[in-house]
């Protein structure tokens, strides 16, 4: 009668245990075009040094610079780099056998968020314009299960992002661009929608990331999204403009905003011990001086006149991206050292396993999960 008892205490532990694993849920935050040299060796000597792009090269060193790398990793980004890779993953840095990119042929942002979200690659998706996305996202994926209808959420600084989410068909609550906050969401609701429309971002389509993020955290806190993603996009555009002290700064600050967010995550009921944080992007950029504020392939530069001139070969290396993971389903590896070439198309997977769902069911043609770093 004991080992009776016994073994079933045994199976009602393991039935326990994989029913946490079900229930989990899962952030991921995107930091738009921020290279891996930067994520894994912090600010380079020759840009924080160069005129063109630092206007004050002096102050820049005081925040950023060390003669190590190491601790000029951690200058820049202290959480995502030392606390998420002690604790979990991180994947990307190609100097020491660590190596992902992306899988589409084209190397700038539609392309590759589509690919994040989706877990395929659509050749057709070959622009930045504002078409709705004909593949379905994980978050509508999801959306169209029981237990998850109004339980994906999306929040981006780019206006494209209702687009590629195709909110219209999918139903998926999208807030993006210079959309305000519902005031339900937060008693501060007003307050911020104020000053995003006071505060006048450099660019017409993207609004500056405080708001993006203050936005998802109300909705987090109200809602509480099993998915919820979070696209930050100051970095692209600050690098697009030869601005790489605001470049630095920003990937800086969106370092200190997922700290902040794991942190409020630990104390949150529903979400303390039983979330994942996943952090990747969109695209890398170019390695040089003269080229690191773009990305595209040789193939996406032969559309135009110029930029094939300029570019011929296409912007070498904008393909190659990074990963960091933690959380209960993810093993503490640290950096993880790649047998074969990583793919951006396996995120989506690999969010789909944390959360405890079968890829390919909801989506055969999905690329397979990144396996090695799963518990």
């Amino acid at each position: 009668m004991n080992k009776f008892i016994k073994l079933n205490t045994l199976f009602l532990l393991l039935l326990t245990s994989q029913l946490a694993i079900a229930t989990q849920n899962v952030v991921l935050i995107t930091l738009d075009g921020v290279r891996w040299q930067e994520v894994f060796n912090g600010a380079d000597t020759n840009l924080i040094n160069h005129s063109d792009f630092v206007k004050d090269s002096a102050a820049l060193k005081a925040e950023f610079w060390h003669e190590n790398p190491k601790n000029r990793q951690q200058l820049l980004m202290p959480f995502v780099t030392q606390a998420m890779a002690q604790k979990g993953v991180i994947i990307g840095d190609r100097n020491k056998e660590s190596m992902m990119s992306v899988s589409n042929p084209w190397y700038f942002s539609y392309p590759g968020y589509s690919e994040i979200l989706t877990g395929v690659v659509d050749k057709n998706i070959n622009s930045n314009d504002k078409i709705p996305n004909p593949n379905k996202t994980i978050l509508e994926l999801l959306h169209q299960q029981q237990g998850y209808k109004n339980k994906t959420a999306l929040f981006g600084s780019w206006d494209v992002f209702p687009f590629i989410v195709n909110d219209v068909r999918s139903g998926v609550y999208v807030n993006a661009g210079f959309m305000p906050l519902e005031k339900e969401l937060s008693k501060d609701a007003s307050l911020l929608n104020a000053m995003q429309n006071e505060i006048p971002s450099p660019w017409h389509n993207v609004r500056l990331d405080s708001f993006t993020y203050r936005f998802a955290k109300a909705y987090l806190l109200a809602r509480k999204p099993k998915l919820l993603v979070i696209s930050l996009g100051e970095t692209d555009d600050f690098a697009h403009d030869g601005h790489y002290d605001h470049y630095l700064k920003s990937a800086k600050q969106s370092d200190a905003f997922i700290k902040d967010l794991w942190q409020t995550l630990q104390v949150t009921p529903g979400y303390k011990n039983n979330t994942t944080l996943i952090i990747t992007t969109d695209h890398g950029r170019g390695s040089h001086v003269n080229d690191w504020q773009h990305h595209s392939s040789k193939q996406a530069m032969s559309r135009t006149e110029q930029a094939h001139k300029a570019f011929p070969k296409g912007i070498i290396g904008s393909e190659h991206i990074w990963l960091a993971a933690m959380g209960p389903s993810i093993k503490p590896l640290g950096l993880v050292k790649t047998h074969t070439e990583l793919k951006q198309a396996q995120v989506a997977a690999t969010i789909l396993k944390v959360l405890g769902e079968n890829p390919q069911q909801l989506n055969p043609a999905m690329a397979p999960a990144i396996e090695e770093i799963l518990k």
